[in-house]
């Protein structure tokens, strides 16, 4: 039967913790980007910091999820919170004092990368026991608008905040933040189970219960496909970001004020897809031709966009974020009420695996097709792959993943 209501009160508190939470997120994340560059000058130490925050999205998920799938999920979400504002607090405070070393600040982001990989695997294993049954397409349309809508309140605020406080308030406030966001999830009632059945924890049974995830991806035909799609596509819109940077540096008539405007076209069309989502019920038989459908639209679009004049980039933009946030609430809430909630961490911590893993391979390749090849083709021939992909998975095993949608 389905709730009356989505705004239930832990799902009200877990959307606030998580607007706090991400309000902080942001800054912080601006304020260090700078950081690095300003102590360094050097845009080889900046991108080495994003590198190594790859690291723990492949690690961390895959050695937390069984004890998370056995254990109440709640604590990780709360602990994880709380640790990270403690550690952001602690580093505001030691950049107040005026210190920097950028090796001590490898290891912090090493550190910060793999609380976030832990704490992002704790929400998404948590969030579906969160939203009422029968709303699950209007809860995850607002948990997918919620960091985009913070990304644009946000930004213009930690450049006001970055350049009259300083780095180290910064960190202090998100420290701050983080620790409040922890009080807030603490106050959820949500019941869970553990599921111990008797044993102790030890490494023979964390790898049984890898061994276990591993064997239902393998007879999830469905589920194996849409997860290899996803690491595709998101590994070569990965490559897309430093080929505009270049294209709007070096073309004629743009600029990199242009290319700032592209996040505002994207944001537009999210905001008109995420209202559109949340108001209407899509019926289970037609989400997997939707979203099949929208990751056309997405491909094609990504082949066209350095080909239009500027005017129809920022339109083009508009329909990636409309269709973008549509396909993406279709496939969370399909996905996360499909997947058995014993197995459920396990299996996202796979997709998470497995989608870093295709971002880190195809983001080089496509950044050393740039090297050789005209941006404009070479951004072409990626998203072209990106499609054959689509239809080599997804098209190929849609009996599996139309079960999926309409499970």
């Amino acid at each position: 039967m389905q709730a009356e209501t989505l705004w239930t009160r832990d799902f009200t508190l877990i959307t606030v913790a998580t607007t706090i939470g991400a309000a902080g997120g942001i800054a912080a994340g601006f304020a260090l980007s700078f950081l690095v560059f300003d102590e360094t000058g050097s845009t080889l130490a900046s991108a080495l910091v994003l590198a190594i925050q790859f690291v723990p999205y492949l690690v961390v998920p895959l050695l937390a999820a069984p004890w998370m799938d056995r254990l109440p999920r709640k604590p990780f979400l709360v602990a994880g919170d709380a640790v990270n504002g403690v550690l952001y607090a602690l580093a505001g405070l030691y950049l107040l004092q005026g210190g920097f070393s950028y090796v001590g600040y490898l290891v912090f982001s090493l550190v910060i990368s793999s609380l976030g990989s832990f704490d992002e695997l704790a929400y998404s294993s948590l969030y579906p026991r969160l939203i009422p049954e029968g709303q699950e397409q209007r809860g995850y349309t607002v948990s997918s608008m919620l960091y985009p809508v913070m990304n644009v309140v946000m930004m213009p605020v930690a450049g006001a905040l970055y350049e009259a406080v300083g780095v180290g308030w910064v960190l202090v406030g998100q420290g701050v933040l983080s620790l409040v966001a922890s009080a807030v999830e603490s106050r959820i009632r949500v019941r869970e189970e553990r599921r111990m059945d008797g044993e102790r924890a030890s490494l023979g049974l964390w790898w049984s219960d890898v061994c276990e995830a591993a064997r239902y991806l393998a007879g999830e035909r469905g589920l194996a496909n849409l997860y290899v799609y996803q690491a595709v596509t998101n590994g070569v819109a990965s490559g897309y970001a430093p080929l505009l940077v270049a294209v709007f540096s070096t073309a004629p008539g743009l600029s990199p004020t242009l290319y700032a405007f592209f996040s505002v076209a994207e944001f537009l069309g999210r905001s008109v897809g995420g209202v559109v989502q949340y108001h209407l019920k899509v019926p289970p038989e037609r989400k997997f031709g939707i979203c099949f459908g929208v990751y056309n639209i997405y491909e094609f679009m990504d082949m066209a966009l350095l080909w239009l004049p500027y005017p129809l980039m920022l339109a083009n933009r508009a329909v990636v974020g409309f269709c973008g946030v549509n396909s993406a609430t279709l496939r969370q809430a399909a996905v996360q009420t499909y997947l058995p909630d014993e197995l459920r961490a396990r299996m996202n911590a796979f997709e998470t695996a497995i989608i870093v893993a295709g971002r880190s391979v195809l983001a080089i390749v496509v950044g050393a097709m740039g090297e050789v090849l005209d941006y404009r083709v070479c951004m072409a021939v990626a998203a072209g792959a990106a499609l054959a992909t689509c239809w080599a998975t997804v098209w190929r095993a849609r009996r599996d993943v139309r079960r999926l949608f309409e499970a």
